[in-house]
């Protein structure tokens, strides 16, 4: 006498589409270190930035035109992929930031 098939598995998920996992052949390049440190710098530079101007009156032209200037350099410098030069960008920027909360008082 023959065994009986096992009844077929049933997996229960709550999601509605199967959970990828990036793998070695992903093309996206995984950051070194220091890359990743790099970026996160810029990123904490935006993040200061957002909430400064945030703290100007909504009224203001001023708020607009820093919000804007800030954007536009981060969009031009969006491409740029040498670490030397991000660093320089990132340096700068925090400089003209400082500069620019020197200039409107200590509330920024």
């Amino acid at each position: 006498m023959r065994p009986l098939p096992s009844p077929p598995r049933i997996h229960r998920s709550f999601s509605t589409t199967p959970i990828t996992y990036a793998r070695a052949t992903s093309p996206v390049p995984r950051l070194s270190l220091s890359d990743f440190l790099l970026r996160q710098r810029v990123l904490s530079l935006w993040r200061d930035i957002v909430r400064a101007t945030n703290k100007i009156p909504k009224a203001s032209p001023t708020r607009t035109e820093m919000k804007a200037f800030a954007r536009e350099e981060f969009e031009r410098s969006r491409d740029v992929r040498d670490t030397t030069k991000i660093r320089y960008l990132v340096s700068t920027g925090r400089t003209q930031f400082d500069e620019m909360r020197r200039g409107f008082g200590e509330g920024l």
